[in-house]
């Protein structure tokens, strides 16, 4: 069984992928609009180039952010969630009247 550190660290993982994800989709998604414009407006110019070829890094870096998410959820599904209170009694902190 891992520990409460291990658990919250995955959490914390599972968190960073999601949001870069987003960024990296958005990345794609400028990419192909620029290379897309600059195409239509000069094709085969350097600008559509450094274009398509931002377009491809942010797709495999989108690619793989998924594939990582994929998995470390597919790993998330196998341990129990305890979403409920530690069962320890709470801490008195001033004296009964």
């Amino acid at each position: 069984m891992a520990s409460e550190t291990d658990h919250a660290e995955s959490v914390r993982a599972l968190r960073q992928l999601r949001r870069m994800r987003t960024f990296y989709t958005g990345g794609a998604v400028l990419w192909a609009a620029s290379a897309v414009t600059v195409g239509w407006a000069d094709p085969g110019s350097r600008q559509m180039w450094v274009s398509v070829a931002l377009l491809v890094v942010f797709a495999s870096l989108l690619a793989m952010t998924s594939l990582w998410l994929r998995r470390q959820e597919a790993d998330q599904k196998d341990e129990p969630v305890h979403h409920a209170a530690p069962r320890r009694t709470a801490w008195r902190r001033h004296a009964n009247a």
